[in-house]
């Protein structure tokens, strides 16, 4: 995509970009709610439409001159439903992302210090899923379930015998941190049994669910979230899909309830990624994600590494560091990152470690599959990780705040000159760049 015009203008602009391209091609993107948006969807994204107002919905605007932008955002509402079977079911594709997305509908269905159950934060949920710091636990009374202790998967009996005792009016399943299959039939059961609104927050494994590798929550719950980006490559956005009596409820919170003018360029954008998901390749690619994260995973744990729950089940894993202290997830996170590998340090189930210093770390193959990868490199990737975690988890923080905030900042600093950093580093880039990036190659 060319970008003449940007380079001439604002030299400084393009030359920031121009070195996260060369980031993104020389390293490993194991982030795995990351992926790559195609040429297409980046084109649709700084079209145009990005100069419309269209506040309100297609046929309803507030403004002129929408007859467009209208044609658009229908077209987009009807891939979604298409691309996921959604019949019998509204979706509203103006959220901004997932977190409004969330918000939006706790506030169409919900009053303010109603009682909703979701995942715990540090067990696989979301901030929005009810974190005390994140306005959705401030306003709304959160009952929290969690992974089991022993084998930290879903104890579905567990969640059954929390919503019979504290009668929710609202059941969020779907994660940021969860490496197994969810049971969608079990959640909108239970929901069902104590006569509360099923919800299912698929942002992580929606692209898994449209390319067939992961059971749908359709048409099981009443209302399905998800981001646009992650799995499924399109743009950073959010869908609502409702069951059709709960429309006007979702409709009135996202505008005007907590939104303005919908990101009509944005919405173009989804509805590229939802013709892509249509494509033959997209399939393939969403098996692969699978088959990737599980190759992985067995290449991991063969190399000394423990993982939460045993392995994985979807696109992610996450690396339990608990065996050498707590705490120890930034400093593999930072030295991965110096060797050009980009993975997120995460908490973990039970973890005795504050967030910000948490004992995981979270990891996801979406971005390296985009780019080709299959199983047999999986292997290689394994190798830097490994080799980077025992080395750098040796470390340990000291607990004195101010004392840690040097030790962090020394820490970083000497990463560049360490000799197994530089090696790995080397090695990472010549191992990723022949692989091409969706959107830049």
């Amino acid at each position: 995509m060319s970008q003449k015009n940007l380079r001439e203008e604002d030299p400084k602009v393009f030359e920031i970009i121009e070195k996260e391209k060369l980031r993104q091609k020389e390293g490993l993107e194991l982030i795995p709610s990351e992926s790559y948006a195609s040429r297409a969807v980046l084109e649709a994204i700084g079209s145009v439409l990005s100069n419309k107002y269209a506040e309100n919905y297609p046929g309803r605007r507030y403004y002129g001159g929408c007859v467009n932008v209208d044609e658009m955002e229908t077209l987009c509402q009807n891939r979604a439903k298409e691309v996921f079977h959604a019949e019998g079911y509204h979706v509203n594709v103006q959220p901004y992302s997932g977190s409004p997305a969330n918000l939006e509908v706790y506030f169409g269905l919900l009053e303010p210090g109603d009682t909703i159950m979701a995942m715990r934060l540090d067990h696989g949920g979301h901030l929005t899923h009810g974190s005390p710091v994140n306005m959705s636990g401030k306003l709304f009374k959160f009952i929290h379930y969690q992974v089991d202790e022993k084998n930290e998967v879903l104890d579905y009996d567990a969640i059954e015998k929390l919503a019979r005792e504290h009668k929710p009016k609202l059941i969020v399943c779907g994660y940021t941190a969860y490496p197994r299959t969810i049971d969608f039939k079990k959640f909108a059961d239970i929901a069902k049994s104590v006569g509360a609104y099923s919800m299912a927050d698929i942002s992580h494994i929606a692209g898994l669910i449209a390319g067939g590798a992961h059971p749908s929550p359709f048409p099981l719950m009443d209302v399905v979230t998800t981001t646009t980006h992650k799995t499924l490559r399109g743009p950073r956005a959010a869908m609502i899909f409702c069951k059709e009596e709960l429309k006007d409820k979702i409709d009135r919170a996202v505008f005007p309830g907590m939104q303005g003018g919908p990101h009509e360029n944005t919405i173009a954008g989804i509805a590229v990624a939802m013709h892509e998901t249509t494509f033959p390749e997209f399939k393939a690619y969403a098996h692969q994600v699978v088959a990737n994260a599980k190759a992985l995973a067995k290449e991991l744990q063969a190399q000394g590494l423990r993982l939460i729950s045993g392995g994985t089940d979807n696109h992610l894993m996450l690396i339990d560091l608990r065996a050498f202290g707590p705490g120890r997830g930034v400093f593999v996170e930072k030295a991965l990152e110096a060797a050009g590998i980009s993975v997120n340090k995460s908490s973990i189930p039970n973890d005795p470690a504050p967030p910000y210093y948490p004992s995981g770390i979270r990891l996801g193959t979406p971005p390296i599959t985009s780019r080709g990868m299959k199983e047999e490199h999986m292997k290689t990737v394994a190798t830097f990780i490994a080799r980077i975690a025992h080395e750098f988890a040796k470390n340990e923080l000291p607990t004195d705040k101010e004392k840690r905030i040097e030790f962090m900042r020394a820490f970083n600093a000497s990463l560049p000159d360490h000799p197994l950093i530089k090696e790995v580093h080397d090695a990472v880039k010549k191992f990723a760049t022949p692989f091409p990036v969706p959107g830049i190659d």
